[in-house]
């Protein structure tokens, strides 16, 4: 079945260019995460030769009122009720949901700001639009300034030899899981993270331990900044491309305004051109309350596109 989503995804890719390269092995990975206050529901729609050609899931978290849902309608079939009905399923759902917790709940999809007949759907279904998040890029081609971290702090991977013992990385993951917490809290959407969720991304094929950057207070070994760059060799082979994704970036609640956040951005660039990557891709908040649309822009990046972000109260 997972191959057959993932035909379905790729059909629907091949129309809307929405760059959302997908395997069947990234959708094994994504229903198999092990996050233990989420349940997943998928529904699918067949036609009448047995053919997929809707996919929708909910995701809806035990410890939250905020649920989402992404659908996907194969392009042949568009436009003929589908969509609502998916939709509908959802609400039938976040009903139960909210009926079941006795208290409102938020049901959240999106949308690239180009899919204009995904928005006119979504909002003749009473969603309306809440929070807008941007896509940026940057050459690696060009140069951009050497990174210079702050007096105090020592630039370190989850490869260095601090870290090689299963103790040393068993603390690699406690203190970097404390740390995304503790800087992430007071972001839009915040869910703590969890050291088994952790464990699970790292476990990732592509996941590369000299790509996983920390900044380390020299004075207590309080993991202080962070970068974690990521490389999809199948992606950028099938596209016939060398790009890197920064994937996380972030510098923890009390070492704000030192310079920590644009130090770990350029230590991540510099670490995808070293390793043959010619262009850095990212996602960023466009309200994020510490700035960092400014700060990405400041180094060269540019916006590509924008997602969306729609929500439903019931």
């Amino acid at each position: 079945m997972r191959s057959t989503i993932a035909e379905l995804f790729q059909a629907c890719e091949e129309v809307d260019h929405l760059d959302q390269w997908i395997s069947i092995s990234s959708l094994q990975r994504e229903f198999n995460s092990p996050a233990p206050d989420i349940k997943r529901e998928i529904s699918l729609w067949e036609d009448g030769d047995g053919k997929l050609i809707a996919f929708g899931q909910l995701s809806i978290p035990e410890l939250s009122v905020d649920a989402h849902l992404s659908f996907k309608v194969h392009p042949t079939f568009r436009g003929e009720g589908i969509e609502q009905e998916i939709i509908k399923w959802s609400e039938q759902r976040i009903r139960e949901v909210a009926t079941d917790r006795n208290t409102s709940v938020k049901l959240r999809s999106g949308s690239r700001d180009t899919q204009t007949q995904r928005i006119a759907l979504l909002e003749s279904c009473g969603f309306t639009p809440c929070r807008y998040f941007l896509r940026m890029e940057r050459s690696l081609t060009e140069p951009f300034p050497k990174p210079e971290l702050p007096k105090g702090f020592t630039l370190e991977s989850a490869l260095s030899q601090q870290f090689s013992s299963e103790i040393g990385q068993r603390h690699f993951l406690e203190a970097w899981v404390e740390m995304f917490n503790q800087t992430f809290i007071d972001h839009w959407n915040h869910h703590d993270l969890t050291v088994e969720q952790l464990e699970h991304e790292v476990s990732h094929p592509h996941y590369r331990q000299d790509l996983d950057l920390v900044a380390i207070s020299a004075s207590d070994g309080t993991f202080a900044g962070f970068c974690c760059c990521f490389i999809n060799p199948e992606k950028n082979q099938d596209k016939g491309t060398k790009e890197g994704g920064i994937v996380i970036l972030g510098t923890r609640r009390g070492f704000r305004k030192r310079g920590l956040g644009k130090a770990m951005l350029l230590s991540g660039m510099q670490r995808l051109r070293d390793v043959g990557m010619d262009k850095a891709l990212l996602g960023v908040d466009a309200e994020n309350p510490s700035g960092a649309t400014r700060l990405y822009e400041s180094v060269g990046f540019r916006k590509v596109h924008t997602n969306i972000f729609y929500v439903k109260e019931f």
